[in-house]
């Protein structure tokens, strides 16, 4: 439960992190920046949505998101992202019945420490994911939920995510804080919110 009351919104604890972005980012886009390196250490806000918008992981009643059996496996999933990647911290997230957002923080790893005396690409080319980068974190997430439901429905390789997803790689707190909020207020707006179906 949340400052709005609201069971279907988890905000974990706050990560202080060295913000240290200068790419001017307008919104959230479903193609990565080009060139960007996506291991690079900050907070990543990130939105995916279901197949053809579907609402799989539950509905809202009363400004509150009610999930299904599916949207408890995505809630799950998304829970145990730092288990498979110890750099990812998870912050603010919640499960609506086609989206998820949520805000991962890469932190610092010797890795990243030793990039000066083994220099690595710095981006992610298609097709060649790199180990740690944002892209296959997600990738991984994705794939596993969709495994898993494909699994309770019996419908193997039925699609259940949109091919990519939306992120925004946040520049401060201050852009740290108002998403914290749109995500907390997520399920109070979805009336009017452009990902309903029934809007």
């Amino acid at each position: 439960m949340n400052q709005y009351g609201t069971p279907g919104v988890i905000l974990t604890k706050h990560y202080q992190l060295r913000l240290c972005f200068n790419e001017p980012m307008a919104a959230r886009r479903p193609l990565r920046i080009l060139g960007y390196d996506y291991k690079t250490p900050g907070a990543y806000f990130i939105t995916i949505v279901t197949h053809e918008r579907r609402n799989l992981f539950g509905r809202v009643v009363d400004y509150s998101v009610k999930l299904s059996t599916m949207g408890v496996i995505a809630q799950e999933l998304w829970l145990e992202i730092p288990r498979h990647f110890s750099h990812a911290r998870l912050d603010a997230f919640v499960i609506m019945p086609n989206h998820v957002h949520g805000l991962i923080i890469l932190t610092w790893s010797p890795e990243v420490g030793a990039r000066h005396a083994v220099p690595l690409p710095r981006a992610e080319a298609f097709g060649k994911p790199r180990p740690g980068s944002l892209p296959t974190i997600i990738r991984s997430y994705k794939s596993a939920v969709t495994r898993r439901i494909n699994l309770l429905r019996q419908t193997p390789g039925k699609p259940v995510r949109q091919r990519s997803y939306w992120e925004y790689v946040v520049r401060n707190e201050a852009a740290l804080s108002r998403i914290r909020e749109y995500i907390a207020a997520n399920p109070y707006r979805w009336p009017l919110d452009p990902l309903n179906p029934q809007r």
